[in-house]
């Protein structure tokens, strides 16, 4: 692997960072400041997605074999989960450039969408690690999880007083993969085909 896709790898990480976490956090407490519901239920829909990337961190940790996948497939849900209602998309459409937290969403859908087309374009030149993450050339795809291991390692430390180690991010990591999974088939079977693509925000009257 070369050094410019090295890099490129780990630039995509960062940006995933800022992108499906910093700016979604920024948004959420905005949203609850200016009591605007349509951004609100938009990034109370997104964080319930998004718990799949941080699951498959923790597999990427474990070293799962289709961690890399199950990442792919995250971001992928995440950018889907954000445009996929209509009567946000209408709601947003009504407010102007200058009411800067509607404005400000819009950038950010289309900025999450970027990223991770982008992520799946790195992750498909090295199409191998999606179903084999412990080979040599995959080893670029595990060091950003480094960082969020330590982070882990210590709270698990300090609150369980035992020492976190890859197999037990894999064991948890699985486990709530499948509590995810079940989760998200009780969705489409029930809630879906109740609500279709109107996520309700209104119900309580609009902004």
């Amino acid at each position: 692997m070369n050094v410019f896709n090295q890099l490129s790898i780990w630039l995509s990480f960062q940006l995933s960072i800022i992108f499906l976490v910093g700016i979604p956090v920024t948004l959420f407490f905005w949203s609850i400041k200016k009591r605007n519901k349509a951004v609100n239920k938009l990034l109370s829909i997104y964080w319930k997605t998004s718990l799949l990337f941080f699951i498959s961190l923790l597999l990427l940790i474990g070293k799962y074999n289709y961690a890399l996948l199950i990442t792919n497939i995250s971001t992928l849900l995440m950018t889907f989960s954000v445009w996929f209602w209509v009567d946000i998309n209408d709601e947003l459409k009504e407010y102007d450039f200058s009411y800067s937290l509607a404005t400000a969403t819009k950038v950010w859908r289309w900025s999450l969408t970027f990223i991770s087309l982008n992520f799946l374009i790195e992750s498909l030149r090295n199409f191998s690690c999606f179903s084999f993450i412990n080979s040599t050339a995959c080893e670029i795809w595990l060091q950003p999880s480094s960082n969020f291991y330590t982070v882990i390692k210590s709270l698990f430390n300090f609150f369980f007083g035992a020492n976190f180690t890859p197999s037990i991010a894999k064991f948890l990591g699985l486990f709530s993969l499948l509590i995810y999974t079940l989760g998200l088939i009780q969705w489409s079977i029930i809630k879906l085909p109740k609500n279709g693509r109107n996520s309700c925000f209104s119900e309580n009257g609009r902004n």
